[in-house]
């Protein structure tokens, strides 16, 4: 059977332009999350919290930087449901505004200096409304690139989703350069303002690129054809649980991410008394790599499938971590470099560059944002916290890097196990993607095989 996207030139141009929409909005998107997490690790223990022992304030700045995932599984309900429900651009415009406006307010915050322990609240209340936004962010932008690439293209279109988050951490991080070569008391008073001000830009940009994207075909047939549920997590669990979990567990290998960009950033600055500049280049550095990586491996898993790309991520990133940590905790700029580039930059790719297709192909049309947001945010929401437990579980000493080495390890295994259970989707066509399962009889009318 052939389905709309496997017709060529005249829907080529439909692809593109939902890839391009899905990374320059995603690249905006997570500037504005990633810059939270760069002035957690560096400036809001200081300013927020500054009453406190030295080491719990990093813990309750990055516990800060992990509020934000606990409503990401809440929000993914709603996104999920208003997605599959009402369309993927709804969806996109929204998640947009809301993180423009919540990141911008951050940056007019009063500190604990000025207001005393109100400062610390209205951060988490605006750090909360960013996990809200997040939580349908990228399942919203995987939907509607997956459900308009060509069927032997998908990973590859969808990869540009990530490419876009890539973009966003390097841009945040960028801006941060300049900001981190201040003096400490510029720094602390209002440089750490400007990247959360500079969101407004963000938002007049993405918001001008998005709303000139066209819903997807699959959703518009599903549409018209009245197909769309009633209560899409309803059909979603009652059809799709094995999937929905198989997302949550595979999705910890976003402990790498959290572990790298925040965990790192910290522990390279604060206690092993790295060059500010130096560990943010390194960041940088990785996340250049990764714009170039993620497609690679993307168009590598639209050849040889989603499975054994995804597996080699994350297995290769549970070994990787611990040269990486080793190599921080020498201060060995070198040798941070070529480990960090590897990890974050090269083997975290395979796994970051599979999963919009690999989490989307598990579930058809009527609940695949429900599904994707759901299993991605849940997963999400442990990974936001690990840079939290591992500023608890880190032991004095130059070897005090090791309990995190072994929670990044753990994560990424249980993710590739996880993976190693799913189905291969690579080669399916749109029309049977999550259609292993019992079709509802106003649903086509057939039965599959579980």
């Amino acid at each position: 059977m052939t389905h709309p996207q496997d017709t060529g030139a005249p829907t080529l141009h439909a692809p593109r332009k939902a890839a391009l929409a899905s990374w320059i909005g995603s690249a905006l998107e997570y500037y504005d999350f990633f810059i939270y997490g760069t002035a957690a690790a560096l400036v809001f223990g200081k300013i927020f919290f500054p009453n406190v022992d030295p080491k719990l304030a990093t813990i309750a700045a990055f516990a800060t930087f992990g509020v934000g995932y606990v409503t990401r599984p809440i929000g993914a309900f709603f996104m999920g449901h208003v997605g599959d429900k009402f369309g993927r651009k709804k969806i996109l415009t929204f998640t947009l505004l809301l993180m423009g406006l919540s990141t911008f307010l951050i940056g007019v915050l009063p500190t604990y200096g000025q207001v005393g322990i109100a400062a610390p609240v209205l951060l988490v209340v605006l750090r909360l409304l960013q996990g809200l936004s997040a939580s349908g962010e990228q399942a919203g932008a995987n939907s509607m690139t997956l459900e308009h690439a060509p069927a032997s293209r998908r990973a590859f279109f969808t990869s540009f989703t990530l490419g876009g988050t890539q973009m966003g951490f390097i841009l945040a991080t960028i801006v941060f350069l300049p900001i981190s070569t201040l003096p400490e008391d510029q720094l602390l008073s209002w440089g750490w303002r400007v990247p959360f001000l500079l969101s407004a830009v963000v938002v007049a940009i993405g918001f001008w690129i998005r709303r000139t994207l066209p819903e997807t075909p699959v959703f518009e047939a599903e549409a018209k054809s009245k197909a769309t549920p009633r209560v899409p997590v309803a059909d979603l669990f009652r059809e799709h649980t094995p999937d929905v979990l198989r997302v949550i567990f595979a999705a910890l290998v976003s402990v790498v991410s959290t572990i790298f960009g925040i965990f790192v950033l910290s522990y390279g600055v604060n206690t092993v008394h790295m060059d500010k500049s130096s560990m943010l280049l390194v960041l940088v550095s990785a996340n250049i790599v990764a714009l170039a990586a993620i497609p690679l491996w993307a168009m590598l898993s639209d050849r040889i499938g989603r499975r054994p790309v995804f597996i080699f991520g994350a297995l290769a990133c549970a070994v990787m971590i611990w040269p990486t940590l080793w190599a921080i905790s020498r201060a060995d700029v070198p040798l941070v470099f070529l480990f960090g580039v590897l990890l974050s930059g090269v083997v975290y790719s395979a796994a970051n560059g599979t999963w919009p297709s690999l989490y989307g192909e598990m579930f058809d049309t009527r609940v695949r944002l429900s599904g994707m947001a759901i299993g991605t945010q849940i997963g999400f929401a442990l990974g936001g916290f690990a840079p939290t437990i591992s500023a608890a579980i880190q032991k004095p000493g130059p070897d005090g890097w090791i309990p995190v080495a072994v929670l990044v390890t753990v994560s990424c295994v249980i993710a590739a196990l996880s993976v190693l259970t799913a189905r291969e989707t690579y080669n399916l066509p749109m029309e049977q993607l999550g259609r292993r399962r019992a079709q509802r009889a106003g649903h086509g009318g057939t039965r599959l095989a579980a």
